[in-house]
């Protein structure tokens, strides 16, 4: 399990018919503000501003083929040559992450062959390496190696 230190919420929130919505700095757009949409902008900000990932190499919520079916991943970071480098998945926060979540985060990566993997409910964050073939937990998430 990864503990992460996330930074002091200053996002551009606003109400629509009722309805919370958040602006997404990398989407360019306002967005309905879920629990889960909640997380996924969170993690995206410890990515950015702790690790230090090029926003510019940072996709969000695109959709994907997994087999004949269409699927969307939260949150996508390419490597310096463009490609799939680490597949992340988001959950609300009441929801633990478990082996739904991890099988669904492997089904992406047989479209999306990225190193690393995450699950992430907001306070529960787990990854995972794949090298040789296998896939080994991690106590951290990886520094960028831009």
């Amino acid at each position: 399990m990864i503990k992460l230190s996330y930074p002091e919420p200053d996002f551009s929130i606003r109400h629509e018919n009722d309805r919370p919505m958040i602006f997404d700095r990398i989407r360019k757009r306002w967005l309905l503000l879920t629990e889960e949409e909640w997380v996924r902008q969170n993690f995206v900000r410890v990515l950015i501003e702790q690790l230090h990932y090029p926003v510019a190499l940072i996709a969000l919520e695109k959709e994907i083929r997994v087999g004949e079916l269409r699927k969307r991943f939260d949150i996508l970071v390419y490597d310096q040559q463009h490609q799939p480098w680490m597949l992340v998945e988001c959950k609300a926060p009441d929801i633990q992450p478990g082996e739904k979540a991890y099988y669904q985060v492997l089904r992406y990566h047989i479209t999306l062959p990225a190193t690393f993997l995450v699950i992430t409910n907001g306070t529960s964050t787990q990854a995972w390496e794949k090298s040789n073939g296998s896939l080994q937990e991690l106590n951290a998430l990886p520094a960028w190696q831009g």
